[in-house]
């Protein structure tokens, strides 16, 4: 006999099933041909869904782009938490040398080797070209601390004032490096000769990445040390 409380609990790991493959659906398709071309229809189908559900669970499109924003805010933040969280403010250059070595190694290995970074950049560069109330779920939850934590670190590593304007435009730049690969990436395995851009292949990536990284750190340096 099937107890009532079963038959609840099955319930809500169906819709929530059901309300993480619409958020996996919208990402993509929100990613590939932008919000305002992508429909519910379209949406609804390929994440084998009734079109109905979009409403029942999220209310209305936006607020699934929304959803899709959250979701990326979640997924990075599993990966870059742990390690970020990890870290305490680095007492010298050292520590902040071996700090933004392993932040550069887990940044490039998941976006350049894992499966769904492709999705996240995707749905992100969309937003930067065309702003909604995504981004700001992003900027928030995503751009803002990282950068932030990265130029704590950087200013140790160099001296500088973390939140001078210069300090800021480098540290774009040189997260940069590994965005190039992500959105580069099919020119970058033709050009290279490789089957794939995989983790052997984002590790070699993120060390040349901090060595380009250490050698503006170092020209940079107020003592020239």
């Amino acid at each position: 006999m099937i107890r009532d409380h079963d038959k609840s609990d099955k319930g809500r790991a169906s819709s929530e099933r059901t309300r993480q493959a619409l958020v996996q659906a919208a990402l993509q398709l929100f990613g590939d041909k932008g919000f305002a071309a992508t429909s519910t229809r379209e949406i609804a189908a390929a994440a084998r869904a009734n079109i109905g559900s979009i409403a029942y669970h999220f209310g209305g499109k936006e607020a699934l782009r929304d959803a899709c924003a959250a979701h990326i805010v979640d997924g990075v933040g599993k990966v870059a938490g742990p390690v970020l969280n990890a870290l305490t403010p680095p007492a010298d250059r050292a520590s902040a040398e071996m700090q933004l070595r392993l932040a550069v190694e887990r940044m490039g290995g998941f976006m350049l080797a894992s499966p769904e970074a492709a999705s996240y950049v995707q749905f992100i560069l969309r937003e930067l070209q065309h702003p909604t109330a995504a981004l700001d779920i992003i900027f928030g939850g995503v751009i803002e601390p990282l950068h932030r934590r990265f130029c704590r670190i950087w200013a140790t590593a160099t001296g500088e004032e973390p939140e001078s304007e210069a300090v800021k435009i480098v540290v774009f730049a040189m997260i940069g490096q590994l965005v190039y690969f992500r959105i580069g990436r099919e020119a970058v395995v033709r050009r290279m000769g490789w089957d794939d851009l995989g983790p052997r292949e984002a590790k070699q990536i993120a060390a040349t990445a901090f060595d380009n990284m250490m050698a503006v750190i170092v020209a940079r340096r107020k003592d020239g040390a």
